[in-house]
């Protein structure tokens, strides 16, 4: 049997138009308060330093922005090593997922920015006492410089809200 689909030049922009509604409508369905995109931002972390959030939620999963090793005022203390701005910056990521009722146990993908990948070995060592249980997935980058002052690393999360 020969099924052939011929479509004219209307047919073409209506079937287009079914497939972006039908997405529209599987993306607004995912996000089950039907909010679409929410900030979420936390006192406890230090404040964004440009115009981005720290973090956005759409449906159930959560995007974290880049943190460093700063405290809440902003502030990395001038000389502060590799280990101690790795605890900080997961300490702020922790922070943020808090005030979207997450946990860092909810975080399926991190990626860390470090000054100098020399620095990986110390890095790992504090960053595998965050996450003991199932890891998230991971990619590691050497960039040459981050735009806070005196960072050594950065690290961004993401994670998806449970459905139990």
């Amino acid at each position: 049997m020969n099924t052939h689909l011929s479509i004219g030049s209307g047919g073409l922009t209506a079937l287009l138009a079914g497939v972006i509604a039908i997405g529209s409508v599987a993306a607004w369905a995912d996000d089950e308060e039907h909010h679409g995109k929410v900030v979420i931002s936390t006192p406890s972390a230090p404040p964004a330093i440009g115009p981005y959030s720290q973090a956005i939620r759409v449906g159930r999963t959560v995007y974290v922005s880049g943190e460093v090793g700063a405290d809440s005022s902003g502030t990395i203390p001038p000389g502060s090593a590799i280990g101690d701005q790795t605890d900080q910056a997961l300490t702020n990521i922790g922070y943020i997922l808090g005030a979207a009722g997450l946990k860092l146990d909810d975080v399926v993908a991190t990626t860390v920015y470090l000054v100098n990948v020399s620095d990986f070995t110390e890095m790992n060592a504090h960053y595998a006492t965050f996450f003991k249980n199932a890891p998230p997935s991971r990619a590691t980058i050497q960039v040459a410089a981050l735009p806070k002052k005196g960072a050594l690393v950065e690290i961004s999360a993401i994670a998806v809200i449970p459905t139990d």
